[in-house]
């Protein structure tokens, strides 16, 4: 008997059920065929656009279970795809007939104190990080969703409420072990394999498997300053313009994002809202409180708000404010552009957006982003958009599969309206699966150095089920 695996090539290669048993008997973890146990959970993620079936799933406990079903796709010529959280809007975890090497059950945190550093496996989400490190009055800035994974963050980015004071989740990578496409086990970091090191800052999974992340920690307070402040959607252009005016001078321990859409039945909200267009700032200060009091004094000034919710709160509490808006099980399609700055007909354009949005959970988010993450060099490491600026997500966000078409085009006409202002890059964490030919100009200056060490690394792209940047020779032979 034989098992149908797709090929690196994209057609059926039959596997024997010899190599298959052999795969299972050598690794700790387990190795499931449609219908086993373990199956349906190991392939479904959280993007519910995103139903595929692969051909076999190896469900790692551990490095050398990494190692095995590395070794068994490239030995057998076999496209593999790699789940850690499952979170990322593209759905690359899961690709349709492969392998799928899960590693959500390598959860592990580990945190050293007196160290200030974390070891952390790749199947950890933000929320396994955050209880464990609250725990000891640390922190680690990552995003704002408690149930994203902790590998596909690091590897892209990774920013959050923190990134302005203590710059993006790969800045704070020490190091990591990374298992090739030649099957080794290799530490990346400043000292061992640095050209590695450099190139999973930022790109991606492209060059191996991360099967474990060395954190630097940071202090962070018993109680921060976070919450909401609601306005109407009217108002959305006033305040816009007002916000444009005080975000430079924003100390870097306060974080200012909007948000636009239709009202969730939130119980601080009037009822008679519920429903209809607001205008939000998203606010957390992790300074002194006091302090955080004064800097927020004129952007509270602003306006009649609906409501304002801003208070003390423990950070890994705020870090889960949001998840009631983001869970698992619904169909997503984000679109995402770089802002320099906010001129007025950008603001007028986002001011309209929502006049034609297709379902309730639509909704337009920007951030404010430099501080500690301007700092750092744009060739210091992969990911490349060092400068102050505002990133914008356009997030669609529907249950019914019959609204797929009028949801996704209402996306990509924000996107369209909105692109004579971008910068011309974006966050690759936010590009959906149809966007490959944006990822060459995501990198920027930083993609040549990127296709050489994929070249090195992974020479015959084994690992191509993402943002995929190709290794140099292949480009060449394709040429």
């Amino acid at each position: 008997m034989t098992v149908q695996i797709r090929s690196l090539e994209l057609k059926p290669v039959a596997v024997s059920e010899d190599a298959v048993e052999a795969l299972r008997a050598g690794i700790r973890g387990t190795v499931a065929l449609e219908g086993d146990a373990g199956y349906e959970e190991a392939r479904t993620v959280w993007n519910a656009m995103v139903d595929r079936k692969p051909g076999l799933v190896v469900r790692a406990r551990g490095a050398a279970d990494v190692c095995a079903a590395v070794n068994f796709a490239r030995d057998n010529g076999l496209l593999i795809s790699i789940r850690s959280g499952g979170h990322q809007i593209a759905g690359h975890s899961v690709a349709e007939g492969a392998v799928l090497l899960d590693l959500s059950l390598m959860k592990s945190v580990r945190v050293d104190a007196a160290a200030k550093t974390a070891w952390v496996e790749p199947g950890a989400t933000l929320g396994d990080v955050d209880k464990e490190t609250a725990a000891n009055g640390l922190v680690l800035p990552t995003g704002i969703n408690s149930t994203t994974g902790i590998a596909g963050l690091t590897l892209g980015g990774g920013f959050g409420w923190l990134t302005r004071k203590y710059g993006m989740t790969l800045d704070n990578l020490i190091s990591a072990d990374v298992v090739t496409a030649d099957g080794r086990r290799l530490r990346a970091s400043q000292t061992e394999n640095p050209d590695l090191f450099w190139a999973i800052r930022g790109g991606g999974g492209n060059f191996g498997v991360v099967t474990g992340f060395e954190f630097a920690l940071h202090p962070m307070r018993a109680e921060i300053l976070a919450g909401l402040i609601v306005h109407p959607f009217a108002e959305a252009g006033r305040l816009y313009r007002a916000y444009r005016e005080i975000a430079p001078d924003l100390p870097e321990e306060l974080a200012v994002w909007t948000v636009c859409r239709k009202a969730p039945p939130l119980p601080f909200l009037p009822e008679e809202w519920h429903g209809r267009e607001i205008f939000v700032f998203a606010v957390c200060h992790t300074g002194d409180p006091a302090e955080g009091e004064r800097a927020l004094a004129e952007l509270r000034a602003l306006g009649k708000p609906i409501a304002d919710v801003v208070g003390p709160s423990p950070f890994a509490g705020w870090q889960t404010a949001f998840d009631p808006l983001l869970t698992p099980g619904s169909r997503n399609y984000w679109k995402s552009h770089d802002f320099a700055d906010l001129p007025d007909d950008l603001i007028d354009t986002i001011s309209q957006a929502l006049d034609d949005s297709p379902a309730p959970d639509c909704e337009i988010f920007i951030a404010q982003v430099g501080g500690a993450m301007a700092r750092v060099a744009p060739g210091a490491t992969a990911y490349p958009q060092r400068n102050a600026h505002y990133i914008m997500n356009i997030h669609t966000r529907w249950a019914d599969p019959a609204r797929d078409d009028a949801c996704r085009a209402w996306a990509r006409e924000v996107f369209r309206r909105t692109a004579p202002f971008s910068m011309g890059t974006a966050y690759i964490n936010f590009m959906p699966e149809d966007e490959i030919d944006r990822v060459n100009g995501v990198y920027g200056g930083n993609l040549a150095r990127l296709q050489e060490i994929k070249a090195r690394y992974d020479p015959g792209n084994l690992f191509r089920v993402n943002h995929n940047v190709k290794p140099v020779r292949a480009m060449v032979a394709a040429q």
